[in-house]
């Protein structure tokens, strides 16, 4: 197939669940990244933003969880034609870097946040247990971590989308439709 044919009609797919949880932690991790840049840039929404990032982030933290069971219990479709050994690879670890970002970063949030003796709330009257001790040096390190992981997952968010994009734009070899919610069109 080259870059000007179009991709066979009948494409193999992620399950619907698979792709149910895909899209909703990507709007997600997205609304994460706007709420911690304006938590950073407009302190006078600071603690009304706190209120909804820390929450979000276990959200996160779970559906992050309940992702990673899916995809070890289903097999993903097979890589396109268009993907050398090479990119098949980087595929393959850049996916096992997201997860393993998706899971940590929320952890060590929730683990910075105990360490602050500050409990995350979920909503009024639950609150989750702390998970590390508390101290003013954990909480500074964990802080660090929680900033630099901020900054590996937007790097890899956005390194997954420059991807998806060549593949859609590029070559046009239809890779967003094996994750697409919508139907695919008959060519």
């Amino acid at each position: 197939m080259t870059s000007t044919d179009s991709p066979p009609a009948t494409m193999p797919r992620f399950t619907l669940l698979s792709r149910l949880l895909h899209w909703a932690m990507a709007v997600m991790v997205i609304g994460q990244f706007f709420l911690g840049v304006t938590m950073v840039a407009a302190l006078t929404y600071y603690p009304l933003l706190l209120a909804i990032h820390r929450p979000l982030g276990i959200l996160i933290l779970v559906f992050a969880v309940v992702r990673l069971i899916n995809r070890l219990t289903h097999r993903p479709p097979p890589f396109l034609a268009t993907m050398g050994k090479a990119e098949r690879k980087i595929a393959t670890y850049s996916e096992y870097l997201l997860y393993a970002l998706l899971l940590a970063q929320p952890l060590v949030g929730w683990a910075m946040l105990s360490a602050a003796d500050s409990p995350v709330t979920l909503f009024p009257g639950l609150h989750l247990p702390g998970i590390a001790p508390h101290g003013i040096a954990l909480y500074a390190a964990l802080r660090t971590t929680h900033t630099v992981l901020a900054y590996l997952l937007f790097a890899a968010f956005t390194a997954h989308i420059c991807a998806v994009t060549f593949h859609t734009v590029g070559l046009r070899d239809g890779l967003l439709r094996r994750m697409s919610l919508w139907p695919s069109r008959s060519r």
